[in-house]
């Protein structure tokens, strides 16, 4: 079986009801043509990047499952039909997937979300931590450029990059003289 991903966005003035009808519809045709739901994504109401259908704002959902090219046949024809689908893009995530083993993971995720969240919020807290030092490493990296144009003076280098910075605005001042003489 080949394993995809769908984006399907809804119309945002459904009602519960009307949007978990047609949720359920996709569920079951999945389930009807053999195949398997490995995650059904609500992302809930967004504003859209454009308009479409005279609304600015779209209930998104992500399906991903696995399945053969007759289920997502069957499922854009579905969402073709469908007035409360406003639009859908479906993408092969993978060419030959063992379904068994997507079924132990998820069986395993169900079965774990809770030793999940945990690790989640210890990170934040390890990154801030780790934002002090950059904040302390800038003013140490400041002074020693101040000292290095100090010594590319007194070896006489300084000196020429005032030479080729007065050049510069030499330049400028003739550029603006002759834009002068233009005018006249």
């Amino acid at each position: 079986m080949r394993r995809y991903e769908t984006i399907v966005i809804s119309d945002p003035d459904l009602s519960e009801e009307d949007r978990d009808a047609l949720f359920k519809k996709m569920k079951d045709l999945i389930d009807r043509e053999d195949g398997f739901l490995v995650m059904f994504d609500e992302w809930g109401t967004q504003k859209l990047a454009y308009e479409i259908r005279k609304k600015i704002r779209g209930h998104y959902l992500r399906l991903d499952y696995c399945g053969t090219g007759k289920l997502v046949n069957e499922l854009e024809r579905s969402f073709r039909i469908d007035d409360r689908v406003l639009k859908y893009l479906t993408v092969l995530l993978e060419r030959e997937t063992d379904v068994e083993s997507l079924k132990q993971e998820t069986e395993v995720e169900e079965d774990s979300p809770s030793a999940e969240e945990p690790p989640a919020k210890e990170p934040p807290a390890k990154e801030s931590p780790a934002e002090e030092p950059p904040t302390e490493e800038p003013p140490a990296e400041e002074p020693p450029p101040a000292e290095e144009p100090a010594g590319e003076e007194k070896s006489g280098e300084g000196s020429q990059e005032a030479d080729d910075a007065g050049s510069e605005s030499g330049e400028v001042e003739k550029k603006q003289e002759d834009t002068k003489e233009e005018d006249k």
